[in-house]
């Protein structure tokens, strides 16, 4: 049933590929529409956040000593840099359905295009801030390295787990708002549970620390790091590699069957 699901929304998005990067353009500039620096915005917000952490942490609680041999203050950054499209992508793409009531109940338009046009809006914005992470790097003596290159493995697939990921919340919150502030709800415990302001390795429990490793936001800040100042590649780390692709799956076919089960509720519900 998930495997037939995957392969209609497949060709709904075959057949609109044009208008997903025209629609996720027009959501990029929507989004920063008004504001006078305009996508600057994209890095400023981050840059503040990362700021107040190094903050309270290296200076204020003075519990930023160098991880793994990398200043906290850059390991921080390079963690944080994916957390922000992580955070993004659950929070719009749950409410990427409620957000666009005029497609989906005025218009003959494919609903599972949806995510993924909001996803890649703000995939736009994560590579610039990737761009600026980079340049933080270099600047701390760090030289580019064929490590570099993972970025090509782990942003695909970022993008891809919580695109699946917003086709089982997007529908769920469109038939209920409830659902849709208990994700709003536990978004900062997740924050705060993965491994973005720590290194999930020093975890003395074995279960705690395994389980920590298998959850995707944990893999992909670890994967960022590894890319950018560990230097190491992803199948060095065969456990949280293959825990990921598990989730990967699961969560294709679990969000495919739950879209092609409540598609036709949506446009009723809105």
């Amino acid at each position: 049933m998930g495997a037939l699901a995957l392969k209609e929304i497949l060709k709904e998005h075959l057949g609109f590929k044009k208008q997903i990067f025209k629609l996720s353009k027009s959501e990029l500039i929507k989004t920063y529409k008004g504001a006078a620096l305009g996508p600057a915005w994209a890095i400023i917000n981050p840059a503040i956040t990362i700021f107040v952490y190094w903050f309270a942490f290296g200076l204020g609680l003075r519990v930023g000593n160098d991880v793994d041999g990398v200043p906290f203050f850059l390991y921080l950054v390079v963690g944080m840099t994916p957390w922000f499209f992580m955070k993004e992508a659950i929070l719009g793409g749950a409410a990427c359905l409620r957000n666009t009531r005029a497609f989906i109940t005025k218009m003959r338009f494919p609903v599972s295009t949806i995510p993924t046009y909001t996803l890649l809006s703000s995939l736009y914005s994560h590579f610039g801030l990737v761009v600026v992470m980079y340049i933080i790097v270099l600047c701390y003596g760090y030289t580019p390295s064929l490590y570099n290159l993972q970025i090509f493995f782990y942003m695909p697939l970022m993008y891809l787990f919580f695109l699946f990921l917003s086709w089982l919340t997007a529908p769920l919150c469109a038939i209920s708002k409830d659902f849709h502030n208990i994700i709003k709800s536990i978004i900062t415990a997740i924050f705060w549970l993965s491994g973005i302001l720590w290194n999930p390795y020093t975890l003395e429990n074995p279960i705690i620390r395994y389980i920590s490793l298998a959850t995707p936001v944990t893999y992909f800040a670890n994967g960022y790091r590894n890319t950018f100042i560990l230097n190491k590649w992803f199948f060095e780390t065969p456990y949280e590699t293959i825990c990921c692709l598990v989730w990967l799956v699961v969560m294709g076919i679990l969000g495919a069957y739950t879209y092609k089960r409540l598609r036709k509720t949506i446009p009723d519900v809105l």
